[in-house]
């Protein structure tokens, strides 16, 4: 039997790979502003292939276009939260899409503390 879901708020920001802020990949700079914003967890998630505004497709499969794949960084926490980080994500994302979603949040062994304290 599952246990209780919290109520949650999952933030995706998609952005190109090799963009880069403060001369270290964005990617990178999202999931460390957002540790220490107190998220509850973010990942980065390459993808294999995809396109963006500029209507450029961006793939794996073909050596000359392996650059600049698509990158997701995923962060789940409270809705009040993730609101909270936006302004950060704002001004760190001038072009890559961002959007949110409601999610429940299921607490796994270990993690009670984190999700009574509305952390996941």
């Amino acid at each position: 039997m599952t246990s209780p879901t919290t109520d949650g708020l999952r933030l995706t920001v998609l952005v190109g790979e090799c963009d880069t802020c403060r001369h270290r990949p964005l990617y990178s700079e999202i999931v460390h502003r957002a540790h220490a914003a107190g998220l509850a967890g973010a990942s980065v998630f390459r993808g294999i292939e995809g396109f963006g505004s500029s209507s450029l497709v961006h793939t794996s499969r073909l050596l000359s276009l392996s650059e600049d794949l698509p990158v997701a960084v995923v962060m789940v926490d409270t809705e009040e939260r993730v609101r909270a980080f936006l302004p950060e994500v704002d001004a760190l994302v001038p072009e890559g899409l961002v959007f949110l979603e409601r999610c429940e949040i299921v607490p796994r062994p270990g993690s009670d503390d984190a999700v009574r304290e509305g952390r996941a």
